[in-house]
């Protein structure tokens, strides 16, 4: 099992077995996309899983058939801090999503109709349980580690305590074990820009042959102002304004409500370019998987609520750990990482933690930043695997 780490080829993997899922409904005959990077050794004991966060996807690194670039590829190749020269990475796209794995955009088997509001919601641990299965498909029975930033993070501490004896390194990065109150009211007025964009049609807009493309620009440019620090906002917009034409310098406000400013043009930008490609039941789909996930509760087939705390949940734990932060994340803060820290210190597990003073916000994880990434490489140079095939 190899491929390219340059050229990777997307490969789709099929499941009859129906999976049941935390909300008590179930998916069947749904389909998981996913690519490799690098050699699985003779004794499998190298495989690393990278869990992607909300519009990422199954493509982590190189460049694919399309000519699209992963979205970690500065992480993850030959000579990266994840090195391909010794590991076997995967890369999955989630149940829900809308890069190829079994989604709102496909037919339900039940009904042969596209799904779209129908699908059912699903959670960080229904994610966790599908890639269970790929896991086994590919003939592997232990992780490496499993690896993600923001919600890939989540994903990587819930294997973590939901399959213990199938993960020997955890490394979240961004992340946090739940959203704050402040991160499930920006999602709920993102998820509301969506819902209320007439073109929506109850989540059905594919027969109507329309994309509610209002609601997904708002739903955008409020998750996007989330993911980036004041100061960096500052340093590369500050109150700039922004030109009437190209070339041609502007002198004053236009006394209207179009886009005055450099930042406004920006968050347009983003907007415009994220309705073109992302689904908004996907967007709904997965915003709702981050309000519901608390690593207190991912070890439990039902998830319930506040019968279990951090601590408890991680005595189930057998990985080490890599947590990382940045000090100007302000969705998932460095604070969220420290109590996922200090659980782990109360239960004597091992831990890495380090806090990189970056001014990039929530964005940082995918940015190069030497220092984090020469802790990944460190931490990941430390793993022990068996000899190559």
């Amino acid at each position: 099992m190899s491929s390219n780490p340059l050229k990777p080829i997307a490969q789709t993997l099929k499941f009859t077995e129906p999976l049941r899922l935390q909300s008590g409904a179930q998916i069947r005959d749904y389909h998981l996309i996913y690519e490799t990077y690098g050699t699985l050794n003779a004794d499998k004991s190298n495989a690393v899983l990278i869990c992607h966060a909300l519009n990422a996807s199954h493509h982590v690194a190189g460049e694919n058939e399309k000519g699209d670039t992963g979205w970690w590829d500065n992480m993850v190749g030959s000579g990266k801090p994840v090195d391909t020269d010794k590991f076997f990475v995967v890369g999955v796209n989630n149940l829900g999503s809308c890069f190829g794995s079994t989604g709102p955009m496909h037919a339900n088997p039940d009904t042969g109709k596209i799904y779209g509001a129908d699908f059912p919601v699903v959670t960080v641990e229904d994610w966790v349980d599908a890639q269970k299965r790929l896991m086994h498909a590919l003939g592997i029975e232990q992780w490496a580690a499993v690896m993600g930033g923001s919600l890939g993070g989540m994903q990587a501490m819930a294997w973590s305590v939901r399959y213990p004896e199938c993960v020997r390194h955890c490394v979240a990065i961004a992340s946090t074990t739940h959203l704050s109150a402040q991160n499930i009211a920006f999602n709920d007025v993102a998820r509301q820009a969506i819902l209320s964009d007439p073109n929506f049609h109850g989540g059905h807009f594919y027969e109507h042959g329309v994309v509610p493309t209002n609601g997904l620009r708002v739903a955008r440019m409020i998750g996007h102002i989330t993911y980036l620090s004041d100061d960096d906002m500052a340093d590369k917009f500050g109150r700039e304004l922004r030109p009437i034409e190209q070339g041609q310098i502007r002198e004053g406000y236009r006394f209207d409500y179009g886009v005055d400013f450099e930042i406004e043009s920006y968050l347009h930008y983003q907007g415009d370019k994220f309705a073109t490609y992302f689904d908004a039941n996907t967007y709904l789909l997965i915003t709702k998987a981050l309000d519901y996930f608390d690593l207190a509760q991912a070890g439990r087939t039902p998830v319930r609520e506040n019968d279990l705390d951090l601590s408890t949940v991680l005595q189930q734990s057998q990985a080490e750990y890599l947590v990382i932060s940045f000090t100007t994340d302000w969705r998932f803060s460095p604070e969220h990482s420290h109590d996922l820290v200090q659980a782990l210190v109360k239960n004597q597990r091992k831990v890495t933690y380090a806090e990189i003073d970056a001014p990039h916000g929530h964005d940082a994880f995918l940015l190069t930043d030497e220092r984090y990434h020469n802790v990944v490489r460190a931490y990941f140079n430390n793993i022990s695997v068996g000899g190559a095939q």
